[in-house]
């Protein structure tokens, strides 16, 4: 996963469909507008962390839709892809806006499950999550490997690397695609 940057004017443009998102797909986990205001939970006062999956524009929206179909429900990332950036781990409860390739927000995400292991030890259980290819462990692990000699490089890559794997729940939306939001 990379976070998908924005510049100049189209970041307020963004920040206001996502806000518009992130108003409409709340309600999902059980957060109301009014929990706020009356004290009860300052998480949904802001919109949630907003991201894309991997690094360019056909993944973002190949893996997007995999996720909207509800074929895949996890993902990993490279534990030096956190720790280069100082960006904070997921957490078990964290929710999350998924973009589409044009920055559109499309899906909000809750992290169900956390786990560091060794790139050679990611099992078949969580590729198949993965929802790609043909959803086998050496599918995953053949993809992943180029992915992340492209991301690293190639002396950044190693079979023993830490790898973050997450499961997540498609919160919203729950069927079809997600609406777009003006």
């Amino acid at each position: 996963m990379t976070d998908q940057p924005t510049a100049g004017a189209e970041t307020g443009t963004q920040d206001t469909r996502i806000s518009d998102f992130w108003d409409a797909a709340r309600g999902h986990l059980g957060w109301g507008k009014l929990d706020t205001v009356l004290g009860e939970s300052v998480d949904g006062a802001v919109p949630p962390p907003a991201w894309s999956f991997g690094d360019d524009a056909r993944l973002a929206d190949e893996l997007l839709g995999l996720v909207l179909d509800g074929r895949k429900t996890a993902t990993s990332t490279a534990l030096v892809e956190f720790t280069s950036g100082d960006e904070p781990l997921p957490r078990v409860g964290d929710v999350s806006i998924v973009l589409d390739s044009a920055g559109d927000p499309r899906a909000l995400l809750r992290t169900t499950e956390v786990e560091v292991v060794p790139f050679d030890r990611v099992g078949a259980e969580h590729a198949a999550a993965e929802g790609e290819g043909d959803r086998s462990l050496a599918s995953w692990q053949r993809e992943h490997e180029v992915y992340w000699r492209r991301v690293l490089g190639d002396e950044g890559f190693a079979p023993t690397m830490d790898v973050v794997t997450e499961r997540f729940e498609l919160v919203y939306p729950k069927d079809g695609p997600a609406p777009a939001v003006d």
